[in-house]
């Protein structure tokens, strides 16, 4: 059996993410720094390139360590399909910083395999679970700022200065979605839905 290789992988979710945490974290418990592998994506599937080069690299008996259970996967079932890949296919140990008793190298008897595939299970379970609540919570947080009138998004282009004659010689029949969107100088869907708000403006002003 040759010498244990340590690796360690970090994922973070945009470029714009600080990954110092993660890092320090692998420093912090022997990962060299030639051996860090790192994406900055969303983690929603593995094709992840840093991670699809450090899995050509892991041989039976390294050590692969991460931060915390959710930069394996972004849901409860990609968590336990890669652990079990590394730890039963590729004879891996890994090691989660954040949660030591996932830690392969401790309990190689049955007992110990089984607590830990139990706290595995947990703890993905938990992982997924706090991503639907962030989702919902942001879902929540964008609807009710709607509903208070914050626009989300580019600002609209300027309406052409002849649009309001454009649009009634449509709304009219005599112009089709496509002449009037080459008038216009856009896309049919697009006049199709500043006609429409055009519209409600004007039924709008109506009532002031």
């Amino acid at each position: 059996m040759g010498e244990t290789r340590v690796y360690g992988y970090m994922r973070v979710s945009s470029k714009d993410q600080n990954e110092d945490r993660q890092r320090m974290a692998l420093y912090e418990v022997g990962v060299p720094e030639s051996n860090i592998y790192m994406d900055k994506q969303s983690g929603k599937d593995f094709e992840r390139p840093a991670y699809r080069r450090m899995m050509r690299k892991l041989r039976k008996d390294d050590l692969l360590c991460i931060k915390s259970i959710d930069r394996l996967g972004r849901n409860y079932e990609e968590i336990q399909n890669q652990w079990r890949t590394l730890t039963r296919e590729r004879g891996v140990d890994i090691y989660v910083i954040d949660m030591p008793l996932l830690d392969t190298r401790r309990g190689k008897d049955l007992m110990g395999t089984f607590l830990s595939d139990i706290v595995l299970q947990v703890l993905s379970f938990v992982a997924e679970n706090e991503r639907v609540n962030i989702r919902q919570r942001q879902a929540e947080g964008i609807a009710a700022a709607r509903a208070r009138g914050v626009k989300f998004g580019r600002p609209a282009a300027p309406l052409p200065d002849n649009f309001h004659e454009i649009y009634e010689r449509w709304k009219a029949g005599k112009l089709t979605n496509a002449e009037a969107a080459r008038m216009c100088d856009m896309p049919v869907a697009s006049f199709r839905y500043r006609a429409k708000a055009h519209q409600d403006s004007l039924y709008l002003s109506n009532f002031k």
